[in-house]
């Protein structure tokens, strides 16, 4: 059924960039300036970085002397982003730690045009805390609501780390017309984790990729940084899917990557004729969605 629907190609290469921390802010931001150079030469249109790449992943623990790395935009690292993203006509997708007011802070996504145009930014909405991610002690959930923005090459949505495990802000985005979905991460093992509860976390995270691309007949990509850091080994694996759930593009565990992959967009109007589940959905019986839980 699906072949009958086929549609003229729309190629858009995407760039996941997936990485190692440094303690240095200054040192992140110019092995990152070098890969987005690196992803731009290799013919990438979109460069989506991974979750708050300027520093470790400092969430590990509860220390209010982190807060010291937080940033007010605009600054000088927007305006670097905004130069890199208009010199190499990219889109430029970066996750930052922003400081919005005194004791006021974000873990919120920067998205540029390939004109160094601030598109707009997402903040966070889904916020962990749990042994190892202690986020809620640092960030404020966000208030922005779900982002797409129009850029030069597709219409995207960004979402981050803890939100990839929401089918609401998946099916949100989808729905304010994404047509790739990013995922900047921050995601690993902890250091005691038994080897076949590894595998059922990563084997998780995988499905809910995948689940949120077939669900919403979008391209769903997510950018995973590597390296141990304190009690927490990032697994890397950056991946990408394609509406029909296929898997595009797969990075390793362990190794620095720039994953350039091909996305057709003209397989979300083949994918969502032929299974056409915007169109079935049954809106007038989701208000049970408003509530916390329902024990009905």
């Amino acid at each position: 059924m699906l072949k009958n629907f086929q549609k003229k190609s729309n190629i858009v290469k995407i760039a996941l960039i997936q990485t190692d921390a440094d303690e240095e802010k200054e040192k992140n931001l110019q092995k990152h300036i070098n890969l987005i150079e690196k992803a731009a030469k290799s013919g990438a249109q979109i460069v989506c970085l991974q979750e708050l790449f300027l520093t470790k992943y400092f969430c590990q623990k509860e220390d209010s002397k982190y807060f010291e790395l937080a940033e007010n935009f605009p600054n000088e690292t927007t305006e670097l982003l905004s130069s890199l993203a208009k010199k190499n006509n990219i889109v430029l997708i970066s996750s930052l730690f922003e400081k919005r007011a005194q004791g006021l802070f974000h873990n919120t996504t920067i998205c540029f045009d390939a004109d160094g145009k601030i598109l707009g930014k997402y903040r966070k909405m889904h916020i962990p805390d749990d042994p190892g991610f202690y986020e809620k002690f640092y960030f404020t959930p966000g208030d922005l609501g779900f982002k797409v923005f129009n850029t030069k090459f597709a219409k995207i949505g960004v979402l981050i780390c803890w939100d990839q495990w929401y089918p609401e802000a998946a099916r949100l985005t989808a729905m304010k017309g994404a047509e790739i979905i990013f995922y900047p991460t921050a995601i690993g093992w902890g250091s005691s984790e038994e080897e076949n509860t590894k595998r059922q976390q990563k084997e998780a995270w995988k499905t809910m990729h995948r689940s949120h691309s077939i669900a919403n007949g979008v391209f769903v990509a997510a950018a995973n940084r590597i390296g141990t850091e304190d009690n927490i080994k990032f697994w890397g694996t950056s991946i990408v899917y394609d509406p029909f759930g296929d898997l595009l593009k797969e990075g390793s565990s362990d190794k620095e990557e720039v994953l350039i992959t091909e996305c057709d967009l003209s397989k979300i109007d083949t994918m969502r004729q032929g299974w056409p589940f915007f169109r079935d959905r049954r809106i007038d019986a989701y208000e049970t969605l408003l509530k916390r839980f329902d024990t009905e």
